[in-house]
């Protein structure tokens, strides 16, 4: 699978460890994050990964920060993406199963690197269920084009 993948100064250990780790399971892996440690901000860092997505040019994409919270809000702002903040196995399931993630989202502060595989892993292999949480994330996108619900 084609992933972009980014990081601020907080998620940059983190990511570099995905990076080899992706790469070592055959993923081809888009890594945009800027080099070192010196602190960045990470609005743009999101949009920039999630515009990659967006713009087919990768399927899926990965953003670490700290928590991961503030990265999760950036991200959840550009119409069409879908992040998914996950710091266990259960919220990464539902991340994909039921709300058809395109953006992963961790943060290297809250969980280990052996997790932060294993979230991985789950994530990009877990299916999206459709049929009752297709109607929601069709709600989801007319909350995006400023329509009203129901």
């Amino acid at each position: 699978m084609r992933i972009a993948i980014t990081a601020d100064h907080n998620g940059h250990a983190l990511k570099s460890h995905l990076v080899d780790w992706l790469t070592s399971q055959g993923h081809e892996v888009d890594d945009r994050a800027p080099q070192g440690s010196e602190v960045v901000d990470y609005p743009p860092l999101c949009a920039d990964v999630c515009r990659q997505v967006l713009d087919g040019h990768v399927e899926r994409a990965i953003v670490i920060g700290g928590t991961g919270s503030g990265e999760a809000i950036a991200c959840n702002k550009i119409r069409g993406v879908r992040a998914g903040l996950c710091h266990c196995m259960f919220t990464t399931e539902i991340a994909r199963a039921h709300n058809d993630t395109n953006v992963l989202v961790m943060g290297a502060k809250v969980i280990t690197p052996d997790l932060a595989e294993r979230i991985t892993a789950t994530w990009l292999v877990t299916e999206f269920k459709g049929g009752r949480h297709q109607k929601r994330l069709d709600q989801i996108a007319a909350l995006e084009r400023g329509e009203p619900l129901g």
